[in-house]
């Protein structure tokens, strides 16, 4: 839902030939039509991802949201998909047209091309579910042959549920079943690490370590905020259910074409801030951050409506939910099969928060009081909602603030440092800590267990998507990441497949990118 690039660092420390930062701009353009402010030179005008404002935002938010986030600091930046801004807060742009449709690949790319009679080789098998990948000899190699599925016997009444069905190959298959879809799928096939092949009773055709290792993802939180927002400032009447959604859509309301995320930012402590967190933290930042500007430590977000338990939102007032999203996190997990069955469990290890030193929970610590400060300064904000924050003692300077609707917020300032900040003490931030460590979750962010790198590297594919080590097979999907980027993920896996297009397209003999 979010428009949100990599950034120009990301691409490059990828270190492959074809796949630097330059050398994508051209598909980054390709695959989008946009409407936002910036460089045009940077941005596509003709591609068939809409990219636009949409029908509905909130702009008197937003100016209360940037009143507040300069008193604490932040600046307004206009562009930050530019690959080069940092450091700032947008008025995002996202994934939907004018009118309030949103663009997704499906009905970008796909649904066009079934519709347009010009596809007849173009066919969508639905409700099934990719089991391997078939080989077959091919001198002193394996090749990629068929396409091993199961459909789904709800949806096939002549399926029974343990029948597969084959799909030939005559020249190529390539698997995009995503970073948490494709390991399995992979590991099913015989492409693997050899020791996780045989407890899972899978016969080896490539012994290949990477694949499932390194899992990566954003850290994400969640901490909604009581406001007086009007009700059509956010979506809570629609999400909570006090208005009609037939009825809603039946008067055209513009913010059902809204994602309710108007503010985002990608943010980086100052130096002054990285001093006091911790001697691991600085050393951390040092080494990847402090010369490398382009690089944020978070990405951020304002979303105009309550997430998080459905019983603590019982009052009929207005909220926002603040999101805060480890860029670049050190923890790492592992994604691997424990049979050949794809309804066999995984060996999944999410990995959050276990890297040595704890800095990615220092990191979020740092997040929560920045993302606070903002908040607590907004006009419309009237408090925390209890029980969606860390738990600090009543006494605490940072417990739970609640301010009745029709009052003025105190702490609202036009000047920076007129308001002083919340004072934590070692007692609120091991609250904080505890609080993360129970409520971290996803971001739907995942990559890297397939990963572009040589295989001496825990490589799985090359730069142009080939599986080492087997002939006739590619992946193409955010698993071949060999390094996390400081953005939501959605924009570089469409660039994955623009990119994995033309390789493709040239491989065959079909001309070049277009």
């Amino acid at each position: 839902m979010m428009y949100t690039r990599a950034q120009r660092d990301d691409f490059d420390s990828w270190n492959t030939p074809g796949w630097s930062t330059d050398e994508l701009i051209p598909f980054l353009r390709k695959l989008e039509t946009y409407d936002g402010p910036g460089d045009p030179s940077l941005h596509g005008t003709s591609g068939p991802v809409r990219v636009s404002s949409g029908p509905f935002r909130s702009v008197e938010t937003e100016d209360d949201f940037l009143r507040a986030a300069a008193a604490t600091g932040c600046r307004e930046v206009k562009d930050l998909q530019d690959l080069d801004r940092n450091d700032g807060w947008q008025r995002w742009w996202r994934y939907v047209s004018p009118e309030g449709v949103r663009s997704d690949t499906a009905h970008a790319y796909v649904h066009p091309r079934l519709r347009d009679g010009k596809h007849p080789n173009l066919h969508v098998v639905v409700e099934a579910q990719v089991v391997r990948v078939l080989f077959e000899d091919d001198g002193d190699a394996k090749r990629a042959s068929a396409v091993e599925y199961a459909p789904n016997p709800k949806f096939n009444p002549d399926a029974t549920g343990r029948e597969r069905r084959t799909v030939r190959a005559r020249k190529l298959v390539v698997v995009s079943c995503g970073a948490c879809g494709t390991p399995p799928v992979l590991e099913r096939s015989g492409i693997g690490a050899a020791p996780v092949l045989e407890r899972a009773g899978v016969p080896l055709v490539q012994d290949l370590p990477g694949v499932g290792y390194d899992y990566q993802d954003h850290h994400l939180t969640l901490y909604p905020f009581r406001t007086s927002m009007r009700p059509d400032q956010t979506i809570d009447d629609v999400i909570l259910g006090r208005v009609s959604l037939e009825a809603a859509r039946e008067r055209k309301e513009p913010r059902l074409g809204w994602n309710s995320i108007d503010m985002a930012a990608k943010l980086r402590p100052t130096e002054e801030e990285t001093l006091g967190l911790g001697e691991t933290f600085r050393a951390a930042w040092v080494k990847d951050y402090k010369d490398k500007p382009n690089r944020p430590l978070f990405i951020m977000a304002m979303i105009q409506v309550y997430i998080g338990p459905p019983a603590l939102a019982d009052e009929p007032i207005q909220y926002i939910t603040m999101g805060n999203c480890t860029a670049y996190p050190y923890s790492r997990g592992h994604l691997h099969i424990t049979g050949p069955s794809p309804n066999d469990p995984l060996d999944f290890d999410v990995g959050y928060f276990g890297d040595p030193g704890e800095v990615d929970i220092t990191k979020q610590v740092w997040a929560y009081k920045k993302m606070r400060e903002i908040v607590r300064r907004m006009s419309t904000y009237r408090g925390e909602v209890p029980g969606c924050h860390p738990q600090f003692a009543a006494d605490s300077a940072a417990a739970c603030v609640r301010l009745e609707i029709g009052d003025a917020n105190p702490f609202t300032t036009g000047e920076k440092g007129a308001v002083a900040d919340i004072a934590y003490t070692e007692e609120d931030d091991a609250a904080i800590r505890q609080w993360l460590r129970e409520t971290v979750q996803t971001t739907w962010h995942s990559l890297g267990t397939a990963k572009m790198a040589p295989r001496g590297d825990l490589g799985v594919v090359d730069a142009d998507l080939s599986v080492h080590g087997v002939r006739g097979l590619k992946v193409a999907d955010m698993s071949i990441a060999p390094a996390n980027i400081g953005s939501n993920t959605n924009n570089t896996a469409i660039l994955i497949g623009e990119k994995a297009a033309d390789i493709i397209i040239r491989e065959l003999g079909l001309g070049g990118a277009k």
